[in-house]
């Protein structure tokens, strides 16, 4: 019997993570999806994330939810009902600094977590849906934060060290524009439908809908436009 190279893929249901899971799948691994609910505003997009792992093949028993209290930090619009989620920006005004939505450290957070995971299923690989193109001026999205975080992976871990086990932190979409991801989407067989991107989701007659002002809504948007691909979103 082959050998099972299995992934971690941090899956937030968004549609960047949603092609970082069938990207995951098309170079031959057996992904395990990671989930956070970090009491984010937007945690419609744990359903995502489970509708679009389901869509993907993903089971059940290779999918983790993991709580994590970062309202408890604060200092985040997504955390915090006392911030408001930053509305009808400019592409420019995204790019010039860091915005409220940035959560502190949480890709960080994240990525620690994922490689535990890792270890813990016998993984050396990560994969992760950061952008440095088209993104809201994350420090955490840049490919020099995820080439430091696997060389400190590597130094404190038992895989790394001890099992000489080197993590790869897997980036696919971090030199890609939003449209570019979305028709690499189209091409791997993603269901961009099953996807929610929005910072700050309005909940009427049942249905959670995507503000369309928010910088996620707005690159979203203008993704699918200049992709040429229908925009799946239903939007408030």
């Amino acid at each position: 019997m082959p050998n099972v190279r299995r992934a971690v893929v941090l899956l937030s249901g968004g549609l960047d993570s949603a092609v970082v899971l069938a990207s995951a799948l098309r170079d031959g691994f057996e992904p395990h999806a990671i989930s956070f609910d970090y009491h984010q505003r937007h945690r419609a997009e744990l359903l995502a994330a489970q509708r679009v792992a389901e869509s993907l093949g993903v089971p059940a028993s290779r999918r983790r939810v993991v709580r994590i209290a970062l309202e408890a930090i604060g200092g985040s619009s997504l955390t915090s009902a006392d911030l408001e989620v930053p509305k009808d920006r400019g592409h420019e005004e995204m790019a010039s600094g860091v915005p409220s939505t940035y959560v502190p450290a949480r890709n960080l957070v994240f990525l620690s977590i994922a490689a535990g995971l890792a270890e813990t299923v016998g993984s050396s690989d990560l994969y992760i849906g950061v952008n440095a193109v088209d993104y809201s001026g994350y420090p955490d999205c840049r490919e020099e934060f995820i080439r430091a975080f696997e060389a400190a992976a590597n130094l404190g871990t038992r895989a790394g060290t001890q099992d000489r086990r080197a993590f790869s932190v897997h980036v696919p979409l971090v030199r890609l524009r939003k449209a570019e991801i979305i028709k690499l989407g189209v091409e791997l067989g993603v269901d961009f439908s099953l996807t929610h991107s929005c910072y700050d989701p309005i909940e009427r007659a049942g249905a959670t809908l995507a503000c369309g002002r928010c910088d996620s809504c707005r690159l979203r948007s203008q993704g699918f436009a200049d992709a040429g691909v229908a925009d799946p979103t239903r939007y408030a």
